[in-house]
């Protein structure tokens, strides 16, 4: 199993949340390869409506995968300032780039101190391979 996760793929350049989403300093938010893997094939992603204002683990959106539907929470407190139109029309987009293409939505994020209380990508493994 420890394999696996040293083959995963955990870029050093986010944030990330106990629930497993990630956040870009831009305020870019999507679900980790982790996350994805655990879905199987994502087949719908309901985006939330540009402008609305969420809270830190606050559910703002939901993938549906053939095994499940997930929420997606807020990694940090919001607006939501723009969607990924890309993962309605595809939503294997979160499957095969789930870190690039696969992105969800953007916030402009309130506090950016906030993001700093997220695990780097070395608390993230960890917590994997606790």
């Amino acid at each position: 199993m420890n394999s696996l996760f040293k083959s995963m793929n955990i870029p050093d350049d986010l944030r990330y949340c106990t629930s497993h989403e990630w956040l870009r300093a831009d305020g870019t938010v999507g679900i980790t390869d982790h996350a994805q893997e655990e879905l199987t094939d994502v087949v719908f992603v309901d985006l939330p409506p540009i402008g609305k204002e969420v809270n830190a683990g606050e559910v703002v959106c939901v993938v549906e995968s053939v095994k499940a539907a997930s929420d997606i929470y807020a990694p940090v407190a919001g607006k939501v300032t723009a969607i990924n139109e890309a993962v309605s029309k595809d939503p294997a987009l979160v499957n095969t780039d789930a870190y690039g293409a696969g992105w969800l939505y953007k916030l402009e994020v309130k506090d950016a101190a906030e993001a700093g209380s997220l695990k780097s990508a070395v608390e993230y493994k960890a917590q994997l391979e606790g």
